[in-house]
């Protein structure tokens, strides 16, 4: 196979495929990459690799990718960092890009470190922010920095290709717009394949486990909730509305809650159309993970909290007196309803 044409500026989406399906972030990151694209008048691949696909890949165009370059082969089942490095880089070197972008999940974190050192280019994790730099063309790429106290924008002048990991839902799946694309077919040397890492077994983390981050409704609690006891509460007002709970940091290290519901910097970044913040003060740290959500009502007796500058309500007061009351409330509407 001859090497890409390397007139034309390329953005490479390194997707993901689980269970057989492709991850939103795949499609979140193509509607960005064809964002960033049109600013310095290129085009967008996004490869996937898997051992098989129970959809069709329209949907990937649709969301704004130009190419798929995808690999199909049954040696893909289980996950292999060693085996998907090597699969991103040959990619690469067949289809050249000038930035590469992929989720910050389990496996684009430990997929993107390692291709950008073999690359010996830079990586930065967990960016908040893309845009294109219109003097230079270069990647900004911003994420929090110093404990989630500042935002730093950073660029990777010297460099290629420009690279940076994006945790799932920063930015919002695209509209469907129709439009098609081309589809490739990678055939990669057999070396590709060989490992020394031998995944043994896949493990749910639990039959009734949900990710937060795929819900509409999440309510969260904060060490304002005083004893792990009354996250019940969050739970109820969760369950009535169709949601799920979430959590700060510092509730799940007091280990009030495990550790998937936690919400923010060090924890998982989710995009409900309803968040109720109940006892969250809103530090920096927790505010970039739900910022983006797109109703929020925040329940603290600090009238000076940061949650209430993001908030479209803000109900000042005590959450032990709120909360109940709120229950009651849905509880009421839900019995007239039946």
């Amino acid at each position: 196979m001859e090497k890409e044409n390397r007139t034309i500026p390329r953005i490479m989406v390194i997707g993901e495929v689980r269970r057989n399906t492709v991850l939103p972030v795949t499609f979140e990151l193509a509607g960005k990459a064809s964002e960033l694209a049109a600013k310095i008048g290129g085009a967008v691949d996004v490869l996937l690799f898997y051992d098989r696909l129970d959809e069709p890949v329209e949907p990937i165009f649709q969301a704004g990718a130009d190419r798929l370059l995808f690999v199909e082969d049954s040696r893909l089942g289980l996950f292999n960092q060693e085996i998907a490095v090597k699969i991103g880089l040959e990619a690469l070197r067949l289809y050249p890009a000038q930035i590469v972008l992929a989720g910050a999940t389990t496996s684009g974190r430990t997929v993107l470190p390692a291709m950008a050192a073999l690359l010996h280019t830079g990586l930065t994790a967990d960016c908040t922010g893309l845009d294109i730099e219109p003097e230079t063309g270069l990647l900004l790429q911003t994420r929090p920095a110093i404990g989630g106290n500042v935002m730093a924008t950073i660029k990777t002048p010297s460099h290629r290709p420009q690279m940076a990991t994006v945790r799932p839902k920063t930015f919002p799946k695209p509209a469907p717009v129709l439009r098609s694309g081309l589809t490739e077919r990678l055939e990669l040397p057999e070396d590709c394949f060989s490992s020394r890492i031998v995944p043994l077994s896949y493990e749910k983390v639990s039959e009734d486990y949900t990710n937060i981050q795929d819900l509409d409704v999440v309510v969260t609690g904060g060490k304002g909730l005083k004893k792990p006891e009354n996250f019940a509460l969050l739970e109820k007002a969760a369950h009535l509305i169709g949601g799920g709970v979430g959590a700060t940091r510092p509730t799940v290290e007091a280990k009030w809650v495990s550790y998937p519901h936690q919400i923010g910097l060090s924890g998982k970044v989710v995009s409900p159309k309803f968040y109720l913040a109940a006892g969250v003060s809103g530090a920096v740290q927790h505010l970039a993970g739900m910022q983006t959500a797109e109703f929020i009502v925040a329940i603290n007796k600090d009238p000076e909290a940061g949650i209430f500058k993001i908030a479209d309500i803000g109900l000042c007061g005590d959450l032990f007196e709120i909360l109940p009351e709120l229950i009651a409330a849905l509880e009421k509407e839900r019995e007239g309803g039946e």
